[in-house]
């Protein structure tokens, strides 16, 4: 693989990792992303939600979590108190039925400030990938593997790349602030 294809492979991971993290941010709409941080005690250990039980949005505000095993049903929905996303379960047995309720003002903000993190934590890590691919670069120059004018050339195309993921995160920022700030 080429330098090139492979800050590009980087950047590409840096970009859905900004991608994992706003899905799991609330917004006034149900996702089943939205309980992807949601642990359950299982079969003697920890488990991630997703792996006991299916979850879905059958409605703009409504989840359905349907675990597995009809047993887990009371720890699923403990768990899902426990993990302070602000959400009230409530089961009849079998499907555990999560209520998303509207977002107060001052709570989009906090959310939209913490995006604000999550997408400069994104940038920097796709800048950091421009600095080692940089410096590869002024090494293989320094040590006559390529010319000067290839190494310009290849430094500007990097930054042509991290223009590129940057934009990226920026829109994928845009998108998810109107989300959040939609009433």
């Amino acid at each position: 693989m080429t330098a090139h294809a492979e800050v590009r492979s980087q950047m590409e991971k840096a970009v859905d990792a900004v991608r994992r993290e706003f899905s799991g941010v609330r917004t006034g709409k149900a996702s089943p992303g939205l309980l992807d941080t949601v642990k359950v005690d299982a079969y003697g250990s920890k488990m991630p939600l997703n792996q006991v039980a299916t979850v879905n949005a059958p409605e703009p505000r409504m989840l359905l979590v349907q675990p597995w095993d009809k047993n887990l049903v009371p720890v699923v929905e403990k768990a899902i108190r426990a993990a302070e996303l602000g959400l009230n379960p409530a089961s009849d047995g079998a499907i555990i039925r999560v209520p998303i309720p509207p977002l107060t003002e001052e709570r989009r903000r906090e959310m939209v400030k913490l995006l604000h993190k999550m997408a400069e934590d994104g940038r920097i890590g796709i800048r950091h990938h421009r600095q080692e691919a940089n410096k590869h670069i002024k090494v293989q120059e320094q040590e006559h593997e390529i010319g000067a004018d290839d190494a310009r050339r290849q430094i500007d195309e990097i930054q042509k790349l991290t223009d590129e993921f940057i934009a990226r995160i920026d829109d994928l920022l845009k998108a998810k602030e109107q989300e959040v700030m939609e009433v």
